[in-house]
Formats: C-alpha cells, structure tokens, sequence
C-alpha cells in the first residue's frame, strides 16, 4: 500500500518503452513521474514505486528546499515574456555551440528544438535531431557546453555506458565538475519554470 501523499503526486506514463523495465523520475514541480511499458500492470507499478520510497522521499524534500531556497533568494518563476525571451536567447546562441562540438566530436545532427521541459535539459534523438530546455540559458556557459557535448556524444553512443562517458571526457575532461554544477544548482533553476 502506497501512502496517500506519495500516491497523489504520482503520474503513471504508459509507452511502448524498448525496455520492460519501469522509470521513476521526481519533477522540479515535485510530482512522481512513472515511465512504464504498456503491458505493466497498476500493481505491479505501485509494488516497485514501494520499493522505492524512501529514495523517492528524499529526492521530494531535496526538491522541496530547493523551491523554497529559490523562493527566500527573490528568484520567483519567470514571466511567461520572460521565458519567451529565453527561448530566443537559447535559439540563438545553442545552435553554434552545437555546431563548433559537432566538428571537434565528428558528429553530425539534424534539427535542433528548443523546448520548456519540466525535468531534462536535453535530449538526442535515434534521428539525430537535438531537443535543449531553454532554462538551461540559466547556467553558466560552460555548463550549457557541457549539456551540449553529452547530447552530442549520443550520437556515437546511444546510452549512458562506459563507452559513452569515456567519449565525453575526451572532449571535456572536466565533465563531471561542470555537470556536479547542474546536479547542485539544477533544481533551483528549474524551479524557475512556470510551467511546472
């Protein structure tokens, strides 16, 4: 039996995953976003989010000061024109970074999207097409390099293996120090968001 307060944040998203295996993701807005497979039952959902509750707690009252740490320093989330701007500025500005990557990788992309996502800061597709979260325009550059690199280096490698970050850290040896900035100060930023 699932407790009430966790039960009531939850979002059941059912999908032809190419995995069978069940996906739990905490949103910055504090939901509980389950990524099924279509042929997964509600039980057997709610038996894994079970399992899984004292990581989910945690990760909801790290959320929880972070929204409220974003709220005490005056950051309130932006103004719809606000994130309109900032869809522009990341239009206008990731695409080079894109493409001075792309060459020193030896990859090539197709489209590149911008979006106002609630939970990734990117993401590549089998096409080769890019998606980037506009609210990552909030992170220092080089941090928006990094995002940029790893989505890139999906395009050699289609998974997060060892074989892909040893690609990432060629490119970027100090990978990790910038990603430990997202980690550290990604949730406040998308606490930001309006739309969460």
């Amino acid at each position: 039996m699932i407790p009430s307060d966790i039960a009531e944040r939850v979002d059941i998203i059912r999908s032809d995953r190419r995995t069978s295996t069940v996906a739990i993701r905490i949103t910055s807005g504090g939901r509980i976003e389950i990524r099924a497979p279509l042929s997964a039952s509600d039980s057997e959902i709610y038996r894994i989010i079970g399992t899984q509750l004292d990581r989910i707690r945690e990760t909801l009252e790290k959320e929880r000061i972070n929204r409220q740490n974003a709220k005490a320093a005056g950051r309130e989330p932006l103004s719809a024109e606000k994130l309109q701007e900032l869809s522009q500025e990341a239009m206008d500005y990731i695409p080079g970074r894109c493409r001075y990557w792309a060459e020193k990788i030896g990859v090539s992309f197709n489209r590149i999207t911008i979006r106002n996502q609630r939970t990734r800061w990117g993401s590549c597709s089998g096409k080769g097409n890019l998606n980037f979260n506009c609210m990552i325009m909030l992170a220092p550059k080089e941090v928006i390099d990094a995002v940029v690199v790893h989505e890139l280096c999906h395009l050699r490698e289609p998974n997060h293996s060892a074989a892909f970050y040893a690609e990432v850290l060629r490119v970027l040896p100090d990978y990790y120090e910038r990603h430990g900035w997202l980690k550290e100060h990604g949730a406040g930023l998308m606490a930001l968001n309006p739309n969460k």
